[in-house]
C-alpha cells in the first residue's frame, strides 16, 4: 500500500483542522461523508500539524474508546492543535496538556479521580435537583413569554445561561461570578473563533499564539479557584468545590494540577455542551413544525427528542487517542505513538448505524449516538445534561404555540467543542 492510499485528500484533511469548517456544517459533513465512504481510517497530513489517523466510522470510534490500554488519552494532546501550540504547552508545563483533567489521564489514576465526584452526577443523586432545575426552566419560559413574537437569540440569550446556573450551583460558584465563568469558558472552547477568542488580533498557528492564549485563560481559572479552595478548606459546604478542595485518593491529597483540571472541566464542559444541544433542539422545533404538536400530544417523546438533538449537535467534535503499541484497524497498520482523531460528528451520522442519518428523527430507539463518548471516558455529566434538557422542554413545550426561525443559525468556529453561537427565533407563547 503506497503513501497516497493511506492519506486523505488534502482538501478533506484540511477541513479537519480548519476551525471555519466546523462553523460550516455542510462543508464539514461533506468531508466526513467522503471519508466514511472512501477512506474511513485515513491519515491526515497537514502543514503545521503532526499527522494523525482520522476515525470516522461508529464501530471504530466505539472499539478504540473501549480499549483504554491500547489507545490512551494521557500520552499526547487529547485535542488536535497545531504542533507549535502543543510544543509550547510541553515547554511550559512539561506535558502536552494545559491542565490535568479526567480527559487527560488513564487507568487507575482516571478511576480514582472520577470516583471522587461520580456520585454527585449519578441519576439517583441528581433527582434531588429536579425542583431547582425546574425553577430555572420556568424562568426561561418567562423570558420567552416576555419576548412573545419578537426576535430572540436563543443560543446567546437563553441556552448559554440555563445549564450554567445549574452546574455552578453544584460546583459552588456564586451567581455573581457566573458571568466570569461563562466568559472564560467561551475563551477556552472558542479560542479559534474571531468573536469569542481572547486575543482579538489574527493569530498564527506557527508561533504558539493559540496555546499562549489558552494558557492565559487557564491561569485566570487557577487564580479564581485557588481562592475557592482556600475558602472551602476554612468553610466547608455541601458542594463539589468543598469535595475537591479536600480531596484524597488512595490516602493522598490530590495534586494541585489535578484539582485545577477538575475545577476547569466541571466549570466549562459541565454547561457548554448542554447549551449547544439545547440550542439544536430549539432549532429543530423552528425547522420542523410537525414536531411541536407531536411532542405536546405525547410528552413521553421528549427524552427521545433530546437524544436526537444531542446526536445532531455532537458538541464535542473530537478527542485524540495515542496508540501504545503496534496494532491494525481496517487493514491499516497503526504504529506505537500514532495519533488518532475520534470524529464523533461523523460516527453519529454513520449510515451503517443510523437510517437517514441527516434527518432529525425522534423515533430512533435505541439512539446509539456517541456524543457523550463511550467506555471509561464516557461523559461524567451525561445524566445531568439530559435531565436539564428534558426539564427545560417539559416546561417549554406545553406553553409554546409556535416557534419560527428569524435568521440563520450561526455555529462556533472551533475544532474541539462547539455548537450554535447565534440562533435567532421568534416564539409565540400560549
Amino acid at each position: 500500500m503506497n503513501h497516497t492510499d493511506l492519506d486523505l485528500p488534502g482538501d478533506v484533511a484540511k477541513v479537519l483542522v480548519d476551525p471555519r469548517a466546523y462553523a460550516d456544517p455542510a462543508r464539514l459533513h461533506a468531508a466526513y461523508a467522503w471519508a466514511r465512504a472512501n477512506n474511513p481510517l485515513g491519515r491526515a497530513v497537514n502543514d503545521g500539524f503532526d499527522p494523525f489517523w482520522v476515525v470516522t466510522r461508529h464501530a471504530d470510534v466505539t472499539a478504540i474508546s473501549r480499549d483504554n490500554n491500547l489507545f490512551r488519552n494521557g500520552d499526547y494532546s487529547v485535542v488536535c492543535r497545531p504542533k507549535a501550540a502543543i510544543d509550547h504547552v510541553i515547554a511550559t508545563t512539561g506535558c502536552p496538556h494545559i491542565v490535568k483533567a479526567l480527559v487527560h489521564v488513564d487507568g487507575d489514576e482516571h478511576k480514582g479521580l472520577r470516583a471522587l465526584t461520580q456520585s454527585w452526577f449519578m441519576p439517583n443523586s441528581i433527582l434531588k435537583l429536579d425542583e431547582r432545575i425546574r425553577g430555572l426552566a420556568r424562568q426561561v419560559v418567562g423570558k420567552l413569554q416576555q419576548s412573545d413574537g419578537n426576535t430572540i437569540d436563543f443560543a446567546k440569550d437563553i441556552a448559554l445561561h440555563y445549564p450554567l446556573h445549574v452546574v455552578m450551583d453544584i460546583l459552588g460558584v456564586p451567581p455573581e461570578d457566573e458571568s466570569r465563568m461563562l466568559l472564560l469558558t467561551q475563551e477556552l472552547f472558542g479560542g479559534e473563533d474571531p468573536e469569542l477568542k481572547r486575543a482579538r488580533q489574527e493569530e498564527s498557528a506557527n508561533d504558539g499564539a493559540l496555546a499562549k492564549s489558552l494558557m492565559a485563560v487557564v491561569a485566570d481559572f487557577r487564580d479564581y479557584f485557588e481562592k475557592v479552595t482556600a475558602d472551602r478548606r476554612a468553610n466547608p459546604r455541601n458542594d463539589v468545590a468543598t469535595l475537591l478542595a479536600n480531596a484524597v485518593v488512595n490516602g493522598e491529597p490530590i495534586s494541585e494540577i489535578s484539582r485545577l483540571g477538575y475545577y476547569v472541566i466541571i466549570a466549562t464542559a459541565g454547561h457548554d455542551t448542554t447549551s449547544s444541544s439545547s440550542a439544536v433542539a430549539m432549532w429543530a422545533l423552528s425547522q420542523f413544525p410537525e414536531l411541536l404538536p407531536r411532542l405536546q400530544a405525547d410528552p413521553s417523546l421528549i427524552p427521545q427528542f433530546i437524544d436526537e438533538a444531542v446526536r445532531v449537535a455532537s458538541p464535542v467534535r473530537h478527542f485524540m487517542r495515542t496508540a501504545t503499541a503496534d496494532t491494525e484497524i481496517r487493514g491499516r497498520k497503526i504504529r506505537k505513538g500514532d495519533w488518532l482523531m475520534l470524529c464523533y460528528g461523523s460516527a453519529n451520522r454513520d449510515e451503517e448505524v443510523f437510517d437517514q442519518p441527516f434527518d432529525f428523527n425522534i423515533d430512533r430507539k435505541p439512539n446509539r449516538h456517541l456524543a457523550f463518548g463511550f467506555g471509561a471516558h464516557v461523559c461524567l455529566g451525561q445524566h445531568l445534561a439530559k435531565m436539564e434538557m428534558r426539564i427545560l422542554f417539559e416546561e417549554l413545550i406545553p406553553r409554546l404555540q409556535r416557534v419560527e426561525p428569524a435568521g440563520e443559525m450561526e455555529m462556533i468556529a472551533s475544532c474541539f467543542v462547539g455548537g450554535p453561537k447565534h440562533l435567532p427565533i421568534r416564539c409565540v407563547m400560549q
